[in-house]
């Protein structure tokens, strides 16, 4: 792909995006017009002195509906580039944010919370916060265990990251059977499946200041993702430090998957598929690979999440479903398909 298409690409998903988000906060029981949306976006903004929506309408537009689908964003965008990342560091096309156990280590705090009433002291943010020593508890375990004479094998970590899955989601599993809340059992189940439903711009910042940090740094060290693809003996012949950019890797992946499963929940397959769509597009180059992973993996979160809100209005379906029912038939395709293989190049 040249320069002038991968420029042209970027513009029409930043429109997309962009076209997505109006879309979605226009969706929902109260009729919302894309003017009065920009309207009241300027009006926020100090642009605009002054507005034709109503202070209900303000309300819906500003206060309910644009910090979800910002927050759809956020989380699309870096579930996409960790996923990316992920798949550069094991070489494996089946690798997404939650091997690591960052899923079962936040759902055990969030289930904590719920069902036993841990870190009441926080209030609101007491399940974001329990969600979110869980995620860095389980990563921070499975880095110790994959960690052997000071060197980390992938091997190890693709397995400790595994084990310890699964015995934080058994503990999961085991404070859901001991409970007699049924109304805090179907939290849990919706919190682990996914929702977007407690956006509110007060826990947006550090959402959205992790996204544009990891995105940073990611993209300066896009040479380094590049030659991980090629193998461990081709990356350290090209001078990548294995062991160091390895524990970058973790460490910057883990703690934005982690801060958006916080606020988010489990949301499953975006860092899976997208990368593999974004690679068809554009070819393996992590230069190109982490804008579009995260303009694309923003596009289908927020479009996920008005799916979530549609199907069942006026309930609300776990956004987790959504993306399942996407994600898995496209795997299914990719699967079968004779000429993709991961790591393919331009």
């Amino acid at each position: 792909m040249t320069g002038t298409r991968f420029t042209l690409l970027l513009g029409a998903l930043a429109a997309g995006l962009l076209a997505s988000m109006t879309f979605a906060v226009m969706v929902g029981s109260v009729d919302i017009t894309p003017r009065l949306i920009w309207e009241v976006l300027f009006f926020k903004l100090g642009i605009l002195l002054e507005t034709d929506a109503s202070n209900a309408q303000t309300v819906i537009i500003w206060d309910i509906r644009f910090p979800r689908v910002v927050l759809a964003s956020i989380v699309g965008a870096a579930l996409a580039i960790c996923g990316a990342a992920i798949q550069a560091l094991v070489k494996n096309s089946i690798a997404d944010p939650y091997i690591l156990g960052v899923s079962s280590g936040a759902s055990v705090g969030a289930a904590s919370v719920i069902l036993l009433g841990a870190f009441s002291i926080m209030g609101v943010y007491a399940i974001s916060l329990a969600a979110f020593l869980g995620a860095i508890f389980a990563v921070v375990t499975v880095f110790f265990l994959a960690r052997v004479n000071g060197r980390i094998s992938v091997i190890r970590l693709l397995l400790a990251g595994i084990a310890v899955s699964m015995v934080l989601s058994a503990i999961t599993n085991f404070m859901l059977m001991m409970s007699k809340q049924q109304g805090g059992i179907q939290a849990v189940m919706h919190w682990m499946l996914g929702s977007l439903a407690g956006a509110k711009w007060s826990n947006l910042a550090i959402p959205f200041f992790s996204l544009l940090l990891v995105f940073i740094l990611l993209l300066m060290n896009y040479r380094q993702l590049n030659a991980m693809l090629l193998g461990e003996e081709t990356a350290a012949t090209l001078g990548v430090n294995l062991d160091r950019f390895r524990i970058f890797i973790i460490l910057f992946v883990s703690l934005l998957t982690g801060v958006v499963v916080a606020v988010s929940g489990s949301i499953g397959f975006v860092g899976l598929i997208i990368p593999h769509i974004v690679r068809m597009m554009v070819g393996s180059n992590y230069k190109r690979v982490l804008p579009i992973s995260a303009l694309i993996g923003a596009i289908f979160l927020v479009w996920a999440d008005m799916a979530a809100r549609i199907v069942l209005a006026p309930e609300e379906m776990p956004i987790g479903i959504i993306t399942a029912i996407c994600g898995g038939p496209f795997f299914i395709w990719l699967l079968r398909r004779k000429r993709y293989s991961f790591g393919d190049g331009e």
